[in-house]
């Protein structure tokens, strides 16, 4: 709380510090579970070889330690610990591990695309919790003790370095473009579930028609923007006009992966794996 002032104290005040503690606790579990099989001595992978929105979240973490170590400098701690929540419930929880999750559960466990996803856990994980040990001691050493077992408490560490992305500002810019444009397709989406026309957004192929930076954001994605638009499939069509910018949202007539539940023409294609499309079967055998 701002101690500059009069402070004030309810069940209602006392049951939001829960919610927000709750959050930054979920956040920790999950990234810690992700690492659980991830040695950095033998699994890292290298900045350069990682998909751009794993070097976006690490951009991301960098610019949050950048800020919240200015807030503890002039010991401003209040702002620090809302700085800290926004960041694990909506550009982690809302966002990134949203996307990440197909990666994380459904490609083969020592995969390349795999791998890469837990080095930029991994370096997340190792700024977020220095960062919150000042104010949540005891989860941070908790965290710490799973996260490094055998090495010494968290309080002798120092803030975490980052690498070094030469690429981070324009980063940062272009994928908050992307986040605004996934909240309409979001929003769209929510409108054809209400519709009855589809179940999860997972059963809808996104027609887009964007135009000029919007579409070469969306455009530089390629396939992977079904990914982070966590659909079955994503078109990108350029318009000249911003009056001819559109999403459509289309139910797949594909059939559903049991494993991935993506919606794919593949599913059934190898006969002695029935229900699994051909991106699990080749993750899997």
């Amino acid at each position: 709380t701002d101690y500059s002032g009069e402070l004030s104290i309810s069940d209602e005040i006392l049951k939001r510090v829960v919610e927000s503690y709750r959050r930054i606790r979920n956040t920790l579990r999950f990234l810690l579970a992700n690492l659980s099989d991830f040695d950095p001595a033998r699994h890292s992978v290298p900045c350069e070889e990682w998909l751009e929105i794993d070097r976006y979240a690490l951009a991301l973490a960098a610019s949050l330690q950048k800020d919240v170590l200015e807030h503890y400098e002039a010991y401003e701690f209040h702002p620090v610990v809302a700085k800290v929540q926004t960041f694990c419930s909506e550009d982690l929880g809302g966002f990134y591990l949203d996307v990440l999750k197909d990666r994380l559960y459904t490609s083969a466990s020592d995969s390349h695309a795999r791998r890469a996803a837990q080095s930029a856990l991994y370096h997340v994980t190792q700024g977020l919790l220095r960062l919150i040990a000042p104010f949540l001691s005891f989860t941070a050493e908790e965290a710490w003790q799973v996260f490094q077992p055998g090495r010494d408490t968290i309080f002798v560490e120092t803030y975490y370095q980052y690498p070094v992305l030469p690429e981070a500002a324009a980063l940062l810019d272009k994928w908050a473009l992307l986040r605004e444009l996934r909240g309409e397709v979001t929003k769209a989406l929510e409108q054809a579930r209400e519709a009855g026309r589809i179940g999860s957004s997972l059963q809808a192929e996104i027609e887009i028609r964007a135009h000029g930076a919007r579409h070469a954001a969306l455009a530089s994605l390629g396939d992977d923007l079904k990914f982070v638009l966590i659909t079955s499939a994503a078109r990108v069509i350029k318009v000249d006009n911003e009056a001819d910018e559109a999403i459509d949202v289309i139910a797949s007539s594909y059939t559903k992966c049991e494993r991935c539940w993506h919606y794919r023409a593949d599913v059934g294609a190898d006969a002695a794996h029935p229900t699994l499309c051909g991106r699990c079967v080749s993750n899997l055998f």
